[in-house]
């Protein structure tokens, strides 16, 4: 059997489609990716090539989508100063060492080698490599944010239309079928004129301790702040929904509960040090990663499971992961929340939370002749006109290519459209281009000025 048929052996079946399980393709928690069948998908006359700059977590989600379909995308070049990461995503794709780089700037050092560029790196070190791909003829796939800095969100934009480059911007939110279909419903006037929108963003609590407590974005100032970080998928796809620009935003937000005067009494500076009520926290590091194998993606760990154990003991001795979330350097709101005015007079409310058990987004859309309620599981149609009630299920909204790949199906639906893109240099088979994408930016940049300076800030388009 070849590959795709063997995977046919482990898979299941919905609503009488079938969905392989990929053997090695993982979301960020984890999770192996289901593969629907791609038949009818568009396949350029030679692979798309692409060098990975930054091969941490959402490198290789964007890679891998080399790995189940070679005939679209070639990864031909890498640049990742971990050795061990730059090793293996070497390795996956078969590139040669003469295009394995530490860092971003050795691949610029020479001639321009392949298509195009994805930029995975830290959200610090996305200006630098944009810019100089762009000098050099690179087309980009540009994991958001753009940028920490307005100015250079705009200075990219300027030199991505100056050079006539694509630049996707990963807002991959636009291309899961469930977010789709609710464009589909809100522009075809199906609920009539859109009055107002709610959009609910839980984090999820563990998520929150993870990523922004003890993770890399646990200090906006050297990243970006979680407004931007997390959520300016958030601001961006209720500016793509709503298809009206926006005018001016009010926001509020905190830190309350992560820090240290919130310690409980006997917990210890690392949750391994003893910590007297380390089993009955919900944030406990040994219950997460260790008893739990939960967000196991940031650690480089050994091939083989049974030498985890001790690896894992290892980052939570040495690292941050390892540390009381109540201890950390972390100034990331643990909510926020944020109102926006369009175009129209269409309000948006939008808040952001830590503290839920659950993750996915909520939306309540509230139009003149009808509504819609969902929560990426499902979503509800009500007609003011006639009373009916039509109900969408996710999973049938999403029988259709990479339905099954991370954020609802939008990684790798993101993925297939700016090799398409590519292949045909043309711009307009992406929705998430920079010129598309560079609103929310200034969005969230407004939304952090309001917070901070109490005012209702104008967004500057």
């Amino acid at each position: 059997m070849d590959r795709r048929e063997s995977l046919k052996t482990m898979g299941i079946l919905v609503g009488g489609t079938f969905f392989p399980w990929s053997l090695h393709a993982r979301t960020e928690s984890g999770e192996p990716l289901i593969l629907p069948d791609d038949t009818g998908s568009f396949v350029p006359d030679r692979p798309v090539t692409a060098i990975t700059l930054g091969a941490g977590a959402r490198g290789n989600i964007y890679g891998d989508f080399a790995i189940e379909y070679p005939d679209r995308l070639d990864i031909v070049g890498v640049a990742e100063p971990i050795p061990i990461r730059q090793e293996r995503h070497a390795e996956k794709h078969a590139i040669p060492h003469e295009h394995r780089f530490v860092t971003w700037e050795h691949v610029f050092e020479r001639p321009r080698f392949a298509d195009a560029v994805i930029i995975s790196t830290p959200d610090d070190l996305h200006y630098g490599p944009c810019m100089e791909a762009l000098r050099m003829g690179y087309d980009v796939l540009l994991e958001k944010p753009i940028s920490p800095s307005e100015e250079e969100c705009r200075d990219i934009l300027e030199l991505a239309r100056e050079t006539g480059r694509i630049v996707a911007v990963c807002h991959v939110l636009r291309y899961a079928p469930y977010f789709v279909r609710m464009r589909e419903l809100i522009q075809s006037g199906e609920i009539g004129e859109v009055v107002s929108i709610q959009h609910f963003e839980p984090i999820e609590a563990v998520h929150m301790a993870h990523s922004y407590v003890r993770g890399n974005w646990h200090d906006s100032k050297a990243t970006t702040p979680i407004i931007l970080a997390k959520s300016s998928h958030d601001l961006d796809i209720l500016r793509w929904m709503i298809g009206r620009e926006s005018r001016s935003i009010h926001a509020f937000g905190d830190l309350t509960w992560f820090t240290p005067e919130n310690a409980p009494d006997g917990s210890t500076p690392r949750c391994m040090d003893g910590c007297a009520i380390e089993e009955s926290c919900p944030y406990s590091a040994l219950r997460i990663y260790h008893r739990n194998r939960q967000w196991l993606y940031v650690f480089d760990l050994p091939d083989e499971e049974s030498r985890w154990e001790g690896a894992i003991l290892d980052y939570l001795r040495t690292t941050d992961y390892g540390r009381c979330v109540y201890r950390m350097e972390n100034d990331q709101c643990d909510h926020y929340v944020a109102n926006i005015l369009f175009d129209g007079g269409i309000t948006a409310s939008f808040s952001m939370q830590a503290f839920t058990p659950f993750g996915g987004r909520r939306s309540r859309v509230m139009g003149s002749m009808g509504y819609i309620e969902g929560d990426m599981s499902q979503m509800e149609v009500f007609d003011f006109r006639t009373r009916d009630r039509r109900v969408y299920e996710s999973r049938a909204l999403d029988v259709d290519q990479y339905a099954g790949s991370g954020h609802g199906g939008g990684d790798w639906r993101l993925l297939a459209s700016w090799v398409e893109a590519v292949a045909k240099q043309d711009a307009t088979l992406l929705s998430s281009t920079i010129d598309a994408s560079i609103e929310s930016h200034l969005m969230g940049f407004a939304a952090e000025k309001s917070r901070l300076d109490g005012t209702v800030e104008a967004v500057r388009l």
